[in-house]
């Protein structure tokens, strides 16, 4: 008779496992393979790459370095930003989209 109570008890977990496998293949999975494709992105980063920040501003690396990547904004203008804040790095012949 104890066979049957775990059986029962498999069974009432059964659609909570099912959801929790269903959450983590469309939800979790996904947003951590685009977090890893942003941060190779990130550390691949050289001197010269055009980037947009998510602020929206078009930017050059200047220096990229362990927490911070510096930037020119235009030829008078020089920041530091964190890496967090990079969200794209344009690619050649997509400047203008």
């Amino acid at each position: 008779m104890a066979e049957t109570g775990q059986g029962s008890m498999l069974i009432s977990f059964l659609p909570l496992i099912l959801l929790f496998a269903i959450f983590y293949f469309l939800i979790i999975r996904p947003q951590q393979k685009q977090q890893q494709r942003h941060r190779e992105m990130v550390n691949s980063l050289q001197k010269g790459d055009k980037i947009i920040t998510n602020g929206g501003l078009h930017a050059t690396v200047i220096k990229p370095e362990d927490d911070f990547i510096k930037i020119e904004l235009n030829d008078d203008t020089i920041v530091k930003i964190d890496k967090a804040f990079i969200a794209k790095k344009v690619e050649l012949g997509n400047e203008n989209a």
